[in-house]
């Protein structure tokens, strides 16, 4: 885990200032404290930078920005390659030679020269972003991994384009102006953050998950999704099966590719823990890693001295006893909260409304004195496994009211109803969330499920902002439209055109999906990116650890989005998982009712 920062000048006039990159570059000292690079071109026309949070191969032969053998290709990177052993191998077959003992970086490097941009992508297993500077062709590739574990910005400043892993590194750069995004702050009222590529700052973009961003020597930007949250990538359903087959295939597929992904996420040359909340997802990960670790696993948990009744201490104590991990508590109150709250705001450097952040810092902090540097964490099981009980709340709405509504109610008519519901909701605001559901289905690409959080819906922030298309300025973000990164309807006050625009892409290259499909795709899309694991990605990096997350291994959710709805709901929430982990995770921990 690490940060990287870089300057391109297509002009190339004035040269990329060595001084200003450093500058930028150490902004993000707290994402790696171990060590520094920098690399300038010849021509000083890119400038590349990295701050390196020392895990696999501690050598200085490891550190970064790394250069292949003739000079032509350079690659800062962050985050870890799962898979790069395996990649190794096949490289050096290929005639590869390696400088370094086992650092993933370079694979990145002869991968490249090997494979391109896009094949290289494709056999990555792993959470990752870098930028890769192709000498002999003039192109700067940006690239973000499937899931979007690790963030990467970027912007254009004083006529140069500029990426990060943080914002707080691009502002760093004098040019940099500093306006608010209205468009951005719009949907952040809704989803508790900006999607991507929209930030806070107008002007400042964030690469969406699962895509890659090219910069031509003239500055041009193109952009495409190399790898999308869609079934049928994995292994097929076999036919003929008996439900009791059927549903072993699915909890051997998901219990074989959890164990996989365990195993692949405990290499690292220094100590890795695990979070722990006395839950299915976060005990699933302990108990595999105190069978596969070879020695006590470090375990960290929180408690809550005022808030007794959001306590899992003592659930997490007993799966710790269970397992015999070398267990690690800590225990805040609301003074604490107050005492961060300036912190958190530097740390998150844009709008991440969740509480999570707040317990997530402290108990990071006791990581960092324990002197483990790698964490493994639960993110994930929730959206493939339909763990949040408000989805079947969502899934039976659908399934009872909002298609019928739509199947059988004429669209005028449902127009009719959606003028009546919006002016219920401008003399009776409170009304609301339920008027804006009418209003929803009133429209041919309305949804009715938005995300698995929403703040407030779009006639709920209509009755408080007056004039919202002309607070909805659109800035400098027509340019994400121009390259296909965003619709223009995202620049509109229109929250709704989020999911509406997510799911009828889907619906146009997967037709006859499952509900459950659609809201998992539309999940992996906003909140689960930019919401829950940019509050991982932030928060622990704040204080110098690497968070992982083996629930969203590619392997195990593409297995995952090929599990109809019918077979993943029955049972209830997360029947599939806890099946798949009953007899390696306790029964109590198991069967014990969801908190959080």
């Amino acid at each position: 885990m690490c940060g990287i920062v870089g300057l391109l000048n297509p002009t190339g006039s004035p040269d990329v200032d060595g001084a200003l990159l450093v500058a930028m570059r150490d902004a993000m000292t707290h994402r790696g404290p171990d060590g520094a690079g920098l690399w300038l071109s010849p021509d000083r026309m890119v400038g590349l930078a990295h701050r390196r949070l020392s895990i696999l191969d501690l050598t200085e032969a490891a550190g970064q920005p790394m250069v292949n053998e003739d000079g032509s290709v350079v690659v800062t990177f962050n985050g870890e390659i799962y898979n790069h052993l395996d990649l190794r191998r096949e490289l050096t077959e290929a005639g590869h030679v390696f400088r370094t003992d086992h650092a993933d970086t370079e694979v990145l490097v002869h991968g490249y020269e090997q494979w391109g941009g896009e094949g290289l992508l494709e056999r990555l297993s792993g959470m990752f972003a870098f930028a890769l500077w192709d000498a002999d062709r003039d192109s700067l590739l940006l690239a973000r991994d499937r899931l979007g574990i690790k963030p990467l910005y970027f912007t254009r400043v004083g006529g140069a384009f500029a990426f990060a892993s943080e914002i707080k590194a691009l502002l760093a750069h004098p040019g940099l102006v500093r306006d608010v995004c209205a468009p951005a702050l719009w949907h952040t009222l809704s989803f508790l953050t900006p999607p991507a590529p929209l930030t806070l700052f107008d002007g400042v973009f964030k690469l969406p998950a699962g895509h890659l961003l090219k910069v031509g020597r003239t500055g041009r930007l193109t952009a495409r999704r190399w790898w999308r949250a869609a079934p049928g990538q994995s292994e097929p359903i076999p036919t003929g099966l008996s439900d009791t087959a059927r549903r072993e295939f699915f909890v051997r597929g998901i219990r074989s590719r959890l164990e996989a992904a365990v195993a692949s996420h405990l290499a690292a040359d220094v100590p890795v823990g695990a979070f722990l909340s006395g839950g299915i997802d976060s005990s699933a990960l302990v108990g595999l890693m105190s069978r596969l670790a070879g020695g006590r696993v470090n375990t960290f948990t929180i408690g809550f001295s005022d808030h007794r009744h959001l306590n899992e201490l003592d659930w997490a104590r007993t799966v710790a006893g269970h397992f015999g991990t070398e267990h690690h508590e800590v225990t805040i109150s609301g003074d604490h909260m107050e005492g961060y709250l300036d912190e958190l705001v530097h740390t998150q450097d844009e709008p991440i409304a969740d509480w999570v952040c707040i317990p997530l810092h402290f108990i990071s902090a006791v990581v960092r004195h324990a002197g483990v540097k790698v964490v493994q964490v639960g993110e994930g099981a929730d959206e493939l496994f339909c763990g949040y009980p408000s989805w079947m709340t969502w899934l039976d709405l659908h399934h009872r009211a909002w298609g019928p509504w739509r199947k059988w109610i004429p669209r005028p008519l449902r127009a009719v109803a959606a003028e009546a519901a919006a002016l219920a909701a401008w003399a009776q605001p409170g009304l609301g969330a339920k008027l804006d559901i009418v209003q929803r289905a009133a429209e041919p690409d309305g949804e009715l499920f938005w995300t698995g959080a929403v703040s407030l819906w779009d006639g709920q922030k209509r009755a408080l902002i007056p004039d919202p298309q002309a607070f909805c300025a659109v800035g400098l973000a027509g340019e994400m439209a121009d390259i296909g990164l965003l619709p223009f309807s995202w620049l509109t006050p229109d929250s709704a055109a989020l999911p509406g625009s997510f799911m009828a892409e889907f619906d146009r290259d997967y037709p006859g999906c499952d509900q459950l499909t659609r809201m998992t795709h539309a999940e992996l899309r906003l909140r689960l990116p930019e919401l829950l694991l940019m509050r991982v990605d932030k928060i622990t990096m704040g204080q110098s650890i690497e968070a992982r997350v083996p629930f969203l291994d590619h392997s195990l959710v593409e297995f995952a989005l090929g599990i109809p709805q019918a077979d993943k709901v029955a049972g209830g929430a997360k029947a599939l998982l806890k099946q798949a982990v009953r007899g390696l995770v306790p029964d109590a921990i198991i069967d014990r009712p969801k908190m959080g």
